[in-house]
């Protein structure tokens, strides 16, 4: 039996700039999204340092609009998606390549009113997210000898 490929992507980052939504002739959305995503690296004195990485995103149907609707410039993201190498030729007659994530879906990281992910102590990312945690299960139990009646029982 042959070995299978695996092309998978995962990443976490903030949009360098606005999403770009365009409409195609079939009726289908696409969206743009352009992530930066840092990698620490040692300097030559030792010194840890930061190197942006610049990714682009495309993101397809319902997915892409909601992508265009409540991301803006510096919003944490988190993409799950594939690698796609295209290559075209420019109009001077010149060959180019480029290597793009295709999303299987994306994640909006942070809240909905950091725009550049401002929580993060300037990190540019905050480890929240919009949907608010039910944390009734911690709250207002002791850790010693309590009883547990039906109610606590999940099933």
């Amino acid at each position: 039996m042959a070995a299978s490929n695996i092309n998978r992507v995962i990443i976490t980052g903030n949009l360098t700039s606005d999403p770009e939504l365009r409409s195609l002739p079939s009726g289908s959305s696409v969206c743009k999204l352009r992530i930066a995503c840092n990698t620490r690296r040692k300097d030559a004195s030792g010194e840890w340092v930061d190197k942006p990485n610049y990714f682009d995103v495309t993101v397809w149907g319902a997915q892409g609009e909601n992508c265009a609707r409540y991301l803006a410039k510096g919003r944490p993201v988190a993409i799950d998606g594939r690698l796609e190498w295209r290559e075209w030729e420019t109009p001077e007659g010149g060959k180019r390549q480029a290597v793009d994530i295709v999303a299987d879906s994306v994640q909006f990281l942070g809240g909905r009113d950091e725009s550049t992910g401002g929580g993060g102590g300037g990190q540019g990312f905050a480890p929240s997210s919009d949907v608010p945690a039910d944390t009734s299960d911690f709250g207002g139990q002791s850790s010693g000898g309590g009883s547990i009646s039906d109610d606590d029982i999940p099933f």
